[in-house]
């Protein structure tokens, strides 16, 4: 069933566990993750984000993510992650995504909150749910999901009053923070900010999201949900996963891709699976509302979406 990430992540919040948002550049690891929460009766945000795009172009990931999503038995999100430019957020829109990221985080505080409130109403005209970031998040080195190495990262960390004046001016459904996590694997253990997770949920509304959680200890992960975490972003511990397998797969020339295929969709699925577990998603697939995206309302959306567009391009 495919459902914006109001659907999974408010119940997350109130009952104090998180949603996992898993990569899929590849059918193979859109199968894993789809196995794996229909297994754990778990809601999932399954996806890509814009840097990931040379490895599966946004169109054609589309082709297999929304009619899995829908097919699904389970809640699951189709979200666009670290959405980069205005283009490929309305692209990703337009595509039927049920949610986006739109990160503006590089840019001042002032440009950030203007551009992400004007995406916020265009993703809301199309039902669709928008996260937004604020402080940045940066990246360990290898990371497959960004270049931002930050030399001393915790000049970019949160601000919680800061976090409070954002949402309300942008209107996001989730809100990305960065408290001592970085995407990619992490060479040295990292050490989360508990105490500003904790402020930062007293303090805003709508459900947070810790960026970079491979490579975390399950220690910090249960901590970080119980301080206000509800949604975790993973895509190098099911990538590591799936290539793992297929190495062990190939013992000789005579096997070919088929042969490996098999071996990633397990690989990918069991470690999402404990990953759900972990985050004690496991078993909430039917929590909350069940409000489909459809095509009920294709004509308000396309009036709503036509209007945004012409008042950008009229700027």
């Amino acid at each position: 069933m495919l459902v914006n990430m109001n659907e999974v992540l408010r119940p997350a919040k109130k009952n104090q566990y998180a949603v996992g948002l898993f990569n899929a550049v590849n059918l193979e690891l859109a199968r894993g993750i789809i196995n794996a929460a229909e297994s754990s009766r778990s809601p999932v945000i399954m996806g890509t984000a814009e840097i990931l795009l040379p490895y599966g172009p946004l169109e054609e990931v589309s082709y297999y993510l929304l009619p899995m999503a829908k097919k699904a038995s389970v809640p699951v999100v189709v979200h666009l992650d670290h959405g980069l430019t205005y283009d490929t957020c309305i692209k990703a829109l337009e595509l039927g995504f049920s949610s986006i990221m739109y990160d503006c985080s590089t840019d001042s505080y002032e440009e950030n909150v203007r551009k992400v409130k004007e995406m916020a109403d265009i993703a809301h005209s199309y039902g669709a749910t928008i996260e937004g970031e604020l402080g940045h998040v940066g990246d360990n080195e290898g990371s497959a999901e960004g270049s931002s190495h930050l030399a001393d990262p915790s000049k970019y960390f949160t601000d919680p009053k800061m976090a409070k004046d954002f949402v309300e001016k942008t209107g996001v459904d989730a809100l990305a923070i960065a408290v001592g996590n970085a995407h990619g694997a992490y060479k040295l253990p990292p050490k989360l900010d508990f105490e500003r997770i904790r402020t930062i949920a007293k303090t805003v509304d709508v459900p947070l999201v810790l960026h970079g959680g491979s490579g975390l200890t399950d220690n910090d992960f249960k901590r970080a949900i119980k301080e206000g975490i509800s949604k975790v972003n993973i895509f190098t511990d099911i990538n590591v996963a799936a290539v793992e397998a297929e190495f062990k797969k190939f013992s000789s020339m005579e096997k070919g891709l088929i042969d490996l295929i098999p071996a990633a969709v397990e690989a990918v699925k069991q470690e999402s699976m404990k990953k759900m577990q972990l985050f004690g998603s496991d078993g909430k697939a039917d929590c909350g509302a069940s409000a489909k995206v459809d095509d009920d309302n294709l004509e308000l959306i396309t009036k709503l979406v036509t209007e945004q567009v012409m008042k950008y391009l009229n700027k």
